[in-house]
Parts: structure tokens; sequence; C-alpha cells
């Protein structure tokens, strides 16, 4: 009888840890908070709590790539808050929408290239490298807007963030699940997908089957900064103004999405499908919690036991 306790025990730990087992504990957070929340239900809430985690989900995307492939960026909030007010810089500067969009998805995409460069080239741990650029970018976003927000953007601009497609859907979210659709493919039916898994998984041997480590890892880095500004571009639409405090603590969220979601802080191990169930975890997270009127400092304890979690049951399906 206990060894049938033992088996059946590994078999549900084994189902919790797959994205069957996130499913349903997705499931079992959204049942509790309509229980506790009579407004968590209503389709108003539904719609926003996807629009939320539109931004959480891009960047997370980018995430993913960077911790595929054994590496990790630290500096996603502050890149796009980065890429936000460049936008919207731009915009004011010239009353070109266009022009500012470009002007934020070229940043993000120079961060990215900074970002692994230094990492691949410069030899210094990815974790050292984002931890500076996240400090670095901050300040620049304070120094160029001398603290102050940039508003008064153009109300066409809104539409990102805050319109809606058919009147139903946020088209953030529609532009957030086009970007999932596009990393599953690359990440699950490609050879780049296949690439990036076994650099984070073994680089020497990577190394020896004549992939390009050195190429993709500067690739991911460019990845996560192109979704960093298209994060930063759905924040400054959805308030139609740039803040340069924006997106502080958009890691936590992206980590314990992308963590949650199955992926090794090792490299290798992860999938789109988990990061996406993860990230819509954190969203309904801190959507309840909102609803109940929880402290944002008690949010941040719940995440931060949430990564804690999720790391120490990664490692433990290790070693089984």
């Amino acid at each position: 009888m206990n060894n049938q306790t033992r088996t059946l025990g590994r078999k549900f730990m084994r189902f919790l840890r797959g994205e069957l087992g996130l499913l349903l504990i997705l499931l079992l957070l959204c049942v509790v908070f309509a229980y506790v929340s009579p407004y968590f239900m209503v389709e108003r809430n539904l719609l926003n709590i996807t629009r939320q985690v539109s931004i959480v989900l891009t960047v997370a995307m980018g995430m993913l790539c960077v911790i595929l492939s054994g590496e990790i960026d630290l500096s996603v909030g502050s890149t796009a808050a980065l890429c936000g007010v460049a936008a919207a810089w731009g915009m004011k500067t010239t009353g070109n929408i266009w022009l500012g969009i470009g002007l934020a998805l070229g940043l993000g995409l120079l961060v990215g290239i900074i970002n692994g460069t230094l990492v691949v080239y410069a030899r210094i741990p990815s974790f050292i490298v984002t931890l500076a650029t996240m400090g670095i970018l901050r300040g620049v976003c304070m120094v160029w807007t001398n603290g102050k927000p940039i508003s008064n953007l153009p109300e066409s601009f809104s539409v990102l963030g805050a319109g809606y497609v058919l009147n139903i859907i946020p088209v953030a979210t529609v532009v957030s699940l086009l970007l999932v659709a596009v990393f599953y493919v690359m990440l699950q039916r490609t050879k780049h997908g296949t690439y990036i898994k076994a650099i984070g998984a073994n680089r020497e041997a990577a190394t020896l089957s004549a992939i390009h480590v050195d190429r993709y890892k500067v690739l991911v880095f460019v990845a996560a900064g192109l979704m960093c500004a298209i994060g930063g571009l759905i924040t400054t639409s959805k308030l139609l103004s740039a803040q340069p405090t924006a997106n502080v603590g958009l890691e936590m969220d992206v980590l314990s999405g992308v963590i949650l979601g199955g992926a090794s802080l090792s490299g290798g191990i992860g999938t789109v499908v988990g990061t996406l169930l993860g990230s819509l975890t954190i969203g309904v997270i801190n959507n309840g919690l909102n609803l109940l009127n929880v402290s944002s400092y008690y949010q941040e304890i719940v995440k931060g036991i949430i990564i804690i979690f999720a790391v120490v049951i990664k490692r433990n399906k290790a070693t089984q």
C-alpha cells in the first residue's frame, strides 16, 4: 500500500510539473478567485486580464529564448521603459507615429545587440551584464525625460494598447498571441529552436555539432530586446504617456511566468505553451489579488515564493 501511495504521489507530481498540471492550477486559481470576488468572472475583467498579460507574455517570449540558451536577461523592464520613452519622444518631436515606433524597435534591437555582444565576446556573465544595463537604461530614461512623463501623444497611437478588435478582444491581446504563434513555430518546429535548446543543454556538444553558438547567443538577446520594445510600445500606447518609471518589476513577472511554465534556468528546457500558461497564471494571481485589495508589497512576496517553488520542483525533477 505504501509503495502504491508513493508511486501515485510521484505520478501526480510529474503531472503537476507538466503543462496539463499548470493548466489545472490555472483553472483552480480562477475558481478560487471567482468564489471570493464577484467581479473576477465579469467579461470586462477577463478581457482586462488578457490585456495586462499581453505585456508580460510578449516580453516572456524573448526571455524564453535567452533562458533556453542558458543565459538570463534582467534588463527587460528597463529596456521596455526606454523603448517607450524613445517612441513617445519620436512622436512628440516629429508628429509621426511610425517614426516613433521604428525608433523604439531600433533601440530595442540595439540594446539586444549590446547585451549579446558583451556576453559572447567580452565573456561577461549575462547576469552581470544585464544587471548593469538594467540600471544604466533606467538612468538613461530619467536623464532623457528629466524624470517627467512624456504625455499628450496622438490619440491614434492608443489603438495598440487600448483598442479592440471587433469591439471585443483587446488589440494588445491579439498582438501578443500572434507573437506566441511565431515563437512557437520558431522554437518548436524549426532547426533554430533546436539549436538554441542544444546550446543551453550542452554548449560544447553544440559547438562540436557545427552550431554557430556565438551567433545564436547574440540573436537570443536581440529577440529579447525586440520583444521588450513591443512591450514598451503597448505600455506607452495604453497610457498615451511614456513614464520613465514604467515597467519597474516587469522582470519579476516575466521570470515568474517563464520559470513557472517549466523552463530551466540552466538552459535547454522550456516550451512556448508552458510560458503562455505561466504568464497567464501570474496575470490571474496579480488580478485576483488586486480585486481582493491585497497590498502590492504582499504580491511581490507571493511572486518570489512562486519562483522559488518552481525552481525547487524543476531541480527535484532533474534529480529523479
